[in-house]
């Protein structure tokens, strides 16, 4: 964990951090559902004098587009502090082709928007012998646009994947995200794009420059991404139990993918954050107290279903010397996953 107990008594989480970068698919909002208390917590943030910015792998839609769209959830964001990984891909993009070159889009709208304004000349399909294939996520993607982006990358054009999400988070559950169609074509080609989005660092990268942040916080819902992406990129990260990754999940999480912090929600965030202590036999965090007995991960004390116990038992199974998979964990940890609108 990132802040000693005793540095946290009577500030906020958010408060130790000079900006705050948050993810937006399954930590502000759901498709069309907004997340509870998330519009309260980025109010709220603001009110501390904190810098918010937004960090996301999709790339479908303008930033404007996105900005009216969290709007509609009472959350107030300028086009130019939402980062998305089409910004970053096109940064990486000019870094591989010579200005104005033809670039073939396999994405949605806001993609060809940021590729045209870079100064690139958009083409069709691969009869247009483009000199790079950007793609990204869009709902309406097809086959022809995926054997289009597969023809022109065999005959040399370097290709840039907005992301790799294998999944994208819906009100009705888990939807194929980007990660999907990008298999389709390396499958074709045999070759793997350079990706810009989480959990590479450089989108990270770009959110740092873009708000001159020394030190920044990122909160997400995905360990395979948001935090493992935090993590390479060195800033502190917070994993909120709102959207796919589940407390399952984060016990059972790589060493690479574990956050800083965990918390229930954003409005956790403008509180104190209560640190895990170790103990003789396991960790106490708060009122709970969770102990390995002989690899058994049991709730000594405290609600096991409390985001302290939680907290305990990422301390004593992430500090044991053995592996998950031969440890035996109180089920009452994982299976009240009630803070998560994704189930497994």
């Amino acid at each position: 964990m990132a802040i000693e107990a005793n540095h946290v008594a009577a500030k906020s989480l958010a408060s130790h951090y000079d900006t705050v970068l948050a993810d937006l698919d399954g930590v502000i909002y759901e498709g069309t559902m907004a997340i509870a208390g998330a519009a309260e917590a980025i109010l709220g943030l603001k009110k501390q004098g904190l810098k918010v910015g937004f960090v996301t792998n999709n790339s479908s839609r303008k930033t404007s587009t996105i900005a009216e769209h969290l709007a509609t959830f009472g959350v107030a964001a300028r086009p130019d502090e939402i980062i998305s990984s089409g910004q970053t891909g096109v940064e990486l993009m000019q870094g591989m082709i010579a200005p104005g070159s033809k670039v073939l889009v396999v994405g949605g709208e806001g993609l060809r928007a940021r590729v045209e304004s870079a100064g690139f000349e958009l083409v069709k399909d691969s009869n247009g012998e483009p000199k790079a294939v950007i793609q990204g996520f869009s709902p309406d993607l097809t086959w022809r646009e995926l054997a289009e982006a597969s023809f022109a990358i065999q005959r040399g054009a370097v290709w840039v994947a907005t992301n790799s999400d294998w999944t994208i988070p819906q009100e009705r559950g888990l939807a194929p995200g980007n990660g999907t169609m990008l298999a389709a074509v390396h499958t074709a080609t045999g070759i793997f794009a350079k990706v810009a989005g989480k959990p590479e660092p450089a989108i990270f990268d770009t959110a740092m420059r873009v708000f001159g942040s020394r030190k920044a916080l990122f909160v997400g819902d995905r360990l395979d991404t948001d935090i493992l992406g935090a993590n390479r990129a060195e800033i502190d990260s917070v994993l909120v139990l709102t959207g796919v990754s589940t407390r399952k999940d984060l016990l059972a999480a790589k060493k690479e993918e574990r956050p800083a912090f965990v918390v229930e929600s954003m409005l956790d965030l403008l509180e104190p954050y209560v640190e895990p202590k170790r103990t003789k036999h396991g960790f106490r965090c708060g009122d709970a107290l969770v102990e390995n007995l002989l690899d058994r991960i049991v709730v000594v004390e405290g609600d096991p279903t409390s985001i302290e116990a939680l907290r305990a038992a990422c301390g004593v199974i992430w500090n044991s010397a053995k592996h998950i998979s031969l440890l035996t964990v109180e089920p009452r940890l994982y299976q009240d996953d009630k803070f998560s609108r994704i189930k497994e």
